[in-house]
């Protein structure tokens, strides 16, 4: 059987968030089987908010979760970090209303992860495995999902800026990808759309230091990570927005163009319609098989 994971000790870390710009200690803490991703406030009594899809507050630059008024705020990289790492169970607490955004990556809470250990668990885990394709286009920007054996994404991005323009990635969230190909891949922003956002309330704990700061012609703070650091960023999202599925999936994902509001989207489109999975376990043979088309795919996954 494939079993549920948790992490083997606590781990804690502090940061300032990238919206609010307010100071935020968090630790992530082992969590029993069947737990899920738990947000813990420990400033309102240790309220706990699930990372479930229904639980999803609103959705622009940053994906925020709710439950009976209270918030939390830029879920999506660290959600992206427990899939990527195969952490089922855990429990995050924060005592402000938004996680850090420490270098504007997953790498981090990923390190933070390694550092606390993986501890396998006697429960075995259950996929969403997609049945029948869902596709969603809102003008110029799509997003689908469509039966496979493995979780894969393809992710296309088309901005007006010299160094991006129009940028294609494609991994298979198996065999070590995630950690290689897409953990260390950072947000982005430009100085021309800095003060504009400022004025909404936004990026107040943005920096150098949290994030690639694109000017009219280039990068600020080079050199990237990634020659196509931009679109690997939006893989990053995308998968930490699906795991509000509460549950790793087994499909490909092609987005384009897509953003924060459309992958949730696309998560209560799937939550709502049990048409289109069905929830399964893996037994040794059939994980044996996914990780044989992991193998085989891996080769040639990575654009």
């Amino acid at each position: 059987m494939t079993q549920e994971q948790t992490i083997r000790t606590a781990v804690e870390c502090t940061g300032i968030g990238l919206h609010s710009g307010a100071p935020v200690s968090l630790r992530m803490l082992p969590a029993s089987p069947a737990t899920g991703i738990r947000f813990r406030r420990t400033d309102l009594d240790g309220f706990e908010i699930e990372a479930v899809g229904l639980n999803v507050a609103r959705v622009s630059y940053a994906t925020s979760l709710m439950k009976k008024g209270v918030l939390i705020s830029t879920t999506e990289h660290i959600l992206s970090a427990f899939i990527g790492m195969g952490i089922d169970n855990a429990i995050v607490e924060l005592d402000n209303l938004e996680l850090p955004i420490l270098d504007g990556s997953a790498r981090p809470f990923v390190e933070m992860i390694q550092k606390a250990g993986i501890r396998k668990q006697r429960r075995p885990r259950k996929y969403l495995r997609i049945r029948r394709e869902l596709e969603m286009r809102e003008g110029n920007k799509f997003i689908a999902v469509y039966p496979a054996e493995i979780y894969s994404v393809s992710y296309s991005i088309n901005f007006p800026h010299p160094l991006i323009g129009k940028e294609t990635f494609q991994v298979e969230l198996s065999n070590g990808n995630y950690l290689r190909h897409i953990a260390g891949a950072r947000t982005f922003g430009s100085r021309e759309d800095e003060r504009a956002m400022r004025n909404m309330g936004l990026i107040r704990g943005a920096s150098r230091e949290n994030c690639i700061v694109l000017t009219k012609d280039g990068v600020e703070n080079g050199p990237l990570r990634f020659a196509d650091e931009f679109v690997r960023h939006k893989v990053l999202d995308l998968v930490g927005d699906l795991a509000l599925l509460g549950k790793q999936i087994l499909g490909k994902v092609v987005a384009d163009r897509a953003g924060h509001a459309m992958h949730t989207a696309l998560v209560s489109r799937i939550l709502r319609d049990k048409t289109l999975w069905e929830e399964v376990t893996l037994d040794q043979e059939e994980a044996a098989n996914v990780h044989r088309a992991v193998a085989h795919a891996s080769a040639g996954s990575v654009l």
